[in-house]
């Protein structure tokens, strides 16, 4: 198997993702770090947008308003460390494979998941999980895929070696693990300083992602989740700012959200929408055009349609010369 493809055909969910997100962030000066926004989004959202595809997400922290349904999980006593909480976040998931991520991943996607997901199962050889390294080299188990079973029996029994597991480190269960390791530095870029802050804030707003990042952070404030062609909304803009007028292609964009919610909302409407427009825009546009008659007078494109009346013989319409 290349790709990921859940057994039980297409649109069978077979993963469940733990989102860990209740650490203390002292090196934020104890800020509540999940909620710290970038790009105009929580960091915690921006995480569990990139895990959408998750049969059930489980946030282990204290309850919050999120963009996305969640389960909440605590581990006990709070504070108990990484592997405690995993421990808590995974007893709420039944799925076979389990993606594992910290909350502060502000470039993590639904691709990069993909890609863990798809290294797990295509693994040679028995793997009990996929983990990223960052540009260092050093493993990023909380941006991780595993198989949900084996961590199950690895947390079994380091809680019985130990007494519990409260307090012990990540590496106390991925030292017990069969690895495979993928490199991706964007997705493997942590936000645990104010430094790192501001670095995810200003890649963001770099030509190439500052577009796709607000029209995300606007679906997450807007509480819409509907993928649509941009690039047909942009032209769609163009042309009635080129054909129109400037004012004409923010007008014209809102009424192509009105007009594809009266229709009943989706991407199909939205297009069939733009569509429309985009023809009216064009139509609009033929009509300005004029063509010089061999004696000089101008006259109407070819399927203009003359307007008689007061001013016969004379052009009055958008193809006045």
């Amino acid at each position: 198997m290349t790709a990921y493809e859940p057994p039980g055909g297409p649109g069978t969910e077979v993963f469940d993702a733990v989102v860990l997100a209740g650490g203390a962030a002292r090196r934020l000066g104890g800020t509540d770090k999940p909620a710290v926004r970038v790009g105009g989004r929580a960091l915690l959202d921006r995480v569990l947008n990139a895990c959408a595809g998750a049969a059930t997400t489980v946030v282990v922290a204290d309850p919050r308003p999120t963009a996305r349904p969640v389960l909440w999980a605590r581990e006990e006593p709070p504070g108990g460390g990484p592997l405690a909480a995993l421990g808590a976040g995974l007893r709420h998931t039944t799925a076979p494979y389990v993606v594992v991520l910290s909350a502060d991943l502000p470039f993590l996607d639904e691709e990069t998941v993909r890609r863990l997901l798809d290294a797990l199962l295509a693994a040679q050889g028995p793997a009990d999980g996929v983990l990223v390294t960052d540009p260092d080299g050093r493993d990023q188990p909380l941006v991780a895929a595993y198989r949900a079973e084996t961590l199950r029996r690895e947390l079994a029994r380091l809680a019985v070696e130990h007494d519990g597991l409260t307090g012990l480190p990540l590496r106390r269960l991925t030292a017990a693990l069969r690895l495979t390791r993928i490199t991706d530095p964007l997705a493997s870029f942590d936000c645990d300083t104010w430094d790192d802050i501001a670095a995810a804030r200003a890649r963001i707003r770099e030509h190439g992602h500052v577009l796709d990042e607000w029209i995300s952070a606007v679906k997450d404030e807007l509480g819409i989740d509907l993928d649509v062609d941009i690039t047909e909304l942009l032209d769609l803009a163009r042309d009635a700012a080129h054909s129109v007028a400037r004012p004409a292609a923010p007008l014209t964009t809102f009424l192509i959200g009105y007009a594809a919610a009266k229709a009943g909302g989706g991407p199909e409407a939205v297009t069939e929408a733009a569509r429309k427009a985009s023809a009216l825009a064009l139509r609009w546009a033929d009509e300005a055009t004029v063509e010089a008659a061999p004696d000089g007078k101008a006259e109407a494109a070819p399927d203009a349609t003359p307007h008689p009346g007061p001013g016969a013989g004379q052009d009055t319409g958008p193809a006045a010369g």
